[in-house]
């Protein structure tokens, strides 16, 4: 039988090798087209009458299946197209299980959503101890497993485990793995095939619950437990609007892992697809992926960074490029400077990386350099400095001397203008502002900032250079605060506007979170640190004519800067929240959340107006992924082009004549066009 993605091979002990390679994608993904094509494989297995055992292998060097084809779910039309497309899932899925010899799933690296739904349909799963990285994401899509996995995970290693999976989307590595029982053997490269022969060959008990586990999906337990699942979802998001992980939890309790669990899935899923939760964080998967495209055919593959500022900016920035693979040297004044940030260096390497060895590969990437000799074979120079503009100029005017011609030679200001900074050197073409946010281990977003004179090619490779240490670009135009920062401005200003008017830190965060917002504007702002905030304000503030609300200058003057310093707008203890058991009473007000969402909706269309992004989507990708604006919604653009832009405008012209000009329409929104843009 031939196939297109497809190729079957069957070895000396008739054991049948299916090997997964997708001709049109680099990697494997799930369509109808690879899915029947299995059904097909899976009947080869049953009509052969000597086959001794299943392999499900994958044909690309470093995935085993990534997961379905997420464009598949922008074509559905409605709820019955969804389900027929799960339930033709599950038949093929239900066959592969029932087959009568021994089947396992060889993962050589990535295996998430419907690849892992397909490993679990297998006997057996074995991973490569390095490469192998195994979960359920779909909630990040506004969905939960639709392919069996909310059922058979469960089974495999309880309920307490398979929803501390599925619940937060979250994928682990092969040891990890192993050890919670989701794949049943984690071996060195060298050792996969051998091992996958061995259990086709022996047929060991495959992994099961402890006793323990397996009464966590009884009737009578999973009551209770539901119960502390839903608590530790309300504690983190609400319901409203991100109803996938509650669907999880409910069709577990009422179906367990039986059968009719089975259908439960088929139908809560299908319904999800169609939600615009579920649409729209689709949309903002598809954002990511176009940014992470966006360098792909510049010839840029810089190996070595070097940081001026060993601040909470420069050490991090420097940390992460380091553990991404990058030659770093860190340069700063004092060598006590710099040591605080390997210090820092090493106890985040420590965290995320556990294993010794890979902790000292990092670590050798990351030197201590206060002579800055880094900077004559840098192919990146990053300056990240206190924000003050005379600073900044003369360590441009140095380094352009000491760089290599070719080098990039970028800032980390997240408000000076670039072309301001690059006023005292002889080639300002050479400048360009690369711009992280805080904490850089954490933001996936990084503004490349392009001055009236950077050089165009130049540009690109800085581009090219974000992509290349695992971050998000976004390209923007030199405008004061760029996009995420000036957007962000008029949020937090109005939340302290608020406080300035008697509400409450509790009511003004409460009515941003309950829109959808991570973080309230105060919230947000004590994370920041105030002192920060403050500098920011009192360049940007100037620049659009707004004042500086009272209560950022008084707290400030007190010396209180928010969570690092343990008191902010709210109380903190070992950077930990300090709940106000007796929270002041405060106004109610229907328009404290339009205040502040129309501040930001506002300033969006003008930055659209301006060119500060090339486009709807790209802003939309920078505030969901540089300010975390509410996903779900689809960022502030999508949110006009859903709601209405006529019907927007109307209420911030109510909002005008009630608070004052501050909400005076931009007159971008008369001219606003929501042409498809391909992510």
């Amino acid at each position: 039988m031939k196939f297109k993605h497809w190729k079957l091979d069957t070895d000396t002990n008739n054991v049948i090798w299916a090997t997964l390679d997708r001709a049109d994608q680099s990697v494997n993904s799930l369509n109808d087209e690879v899915i029947l094509e299995l059904e097909k494989v899976v009947e080869t297995v049953e009509q052969t009458k000597n086959c001794s055992g299943l392999v499900i292998k994958s044909g690309k060097a470093n995935s085993f299946i990534v997961g379905a084809d997420i464009r598949q779910f922008t074509e559905l039309k409605n709820a019955k197209q969804a389900r027929e497309v799960i339930e033709r899932g599950h038949a093929i899925l239900d066959r592969l299980e029932k087959l009568k010899v021994p089947t396992v799933a060889m993962i050589n690296g990535v295996c998430l959503g419907g690849g892992a739904e397909l490993a679990l349909a297998c006997k057996y799963i074995v991973g490569d101890a390095d490469k192998t990285v195994i979960g359920l994401p779909e909630v990040k899509l506004g969905i939960y497993p639709g392919w069996g996995g909310s059922v058979r995970l469960p089974r495999r290693v309880g309920a307490i485990k398979s929803m501390g999976a599925i619940l937060p989307g979250r994928a682990f590595k092969a040891k990890q793995a192993y050890k919670m029982g989701f794949i049943d053997s984690a071996v060195p490269a060298r050792q996969l095939k051998r091992t996958v022969e061995y259990f086709i060959e022996n047929t060991p008990k495959h992994k099961h619950p402890t006793t323990i586990e397996s009464l966590t999906n009884h009737r009578w337990v999973r009551g209770l437990l539901s119960n502390q699942f839903e608590k530790q979802l309300n504690s983190k998001i609400r319901e409203s609007q991100y109803p996938a992980p509650f669907a999880v939890v409910r069709n577990w309790v009422r179906y367990g892992v039986g059968r009719k669990a089975f259908k439960g899935e088929a139908k809560a899923v299908s319904e999800l697809l169609l939600s615009s939760t579920s649409k729209n964080l689709v949309r903002a998967f598809f954002l990511q992926e176009r940014m992470k495209g966006l360098a792909k055919n510049v010839d840029f593959n810089p190996k070595h960074l070097h940081v001026v500022g060993a601040g909470v900016m420069g050490g991090d920035i420097a940390a992460w490029a380091a553990r991404q693979g990058m030659k770093v040297t860190l340069q700063d004044q004092k060598p006590e400077f710099i040591s605080g940030a390997i210090q820092r260096a090493y106890k985040f390497y420590k965290k995320k990386l556990k294993e010794p060895r890979k902790v000292q590969e990092a670590m050798d990437n990351l030197q201590p350099d206060v002579k800055g000799y880094g900077i004559y074979t840098a192919d990146v120079i990053i300056e990240a400095v206190v924000e003050k503009i005379e600073v900044k100029q003369e360590i441009f005017k140095d380094l352009e001397n000491k760089a290599r011609p070719d080098a990039i030679l970028a800032s980390n200001t997240s408000s000076i203008s670039i072309d301001e900074i690059s006023k005292k050197m002889e080639k300002p073409s050479r400048l360009m502002g690369v711009h992280f946010f805080n904490p850089v281990s954490v933001m996936m977003l990084v503004e490349v900032v392009k001055g009236d004179k950077t050089d165009v090619d130049l540009y690109n490779k800085g581009i090219a250079f974000v992509r290349k240490i695992n971050r998000l670009p976004l390209p923007v135009n030199n405008y004061p605060g760029f996009l995420v920062n000036r957007i962000l401005m008029p949020y937090l200003f109005e939340g302290m506007l608020m406080l300035d008017e008697g509400y409450s830190v509790n009511s003004i965060d409460e009515a941003a979170e309950s829109y959808g917002m991570p973080m309230g504007p105060l919230k947000l702002a004590d994370h920041v640190g105030l002192d920060i905030c403050i500098h920011v304000a009192r360049i940007l503030a100037p620049e659009y004519g707004v004042d500086i609300p009272k209560c950022l200058s008084s707290i400030t003057d007190q010396g209180n800067i928010g969570k690092k310093s343990g008191q902010g707008f709210y109380k903190y203890k070992k950077g930990k929240l300090i709940a106000n058991k007796n929270p002041t009473k405060f106004k109610k007000s229907k328009d404290l959340t339009d205040r502040l969402i129309f501040a930001m909706l506002n300033e969006a269309v003008s930055c659209l107006r301006q060119k500060v992004v090339a486009d709807h989507d790209l802003l939309d990708a920078g505030m969901i992924f540089g300010a975390g604006f509410a996903p779900f919604r689809g960022g502030p653009m999508q949110y006009i082009k859903t709601e209405g832009a006529d019907k927007l405008r109307s209420r911030l012209e109510k909002l005008e004549k009630k608070y004052g000009e501050r909400f005076t329409p931009d007159k971008g929104w008369s001219a606003l066009k929501f042409d498809k843009v391909d992510c």
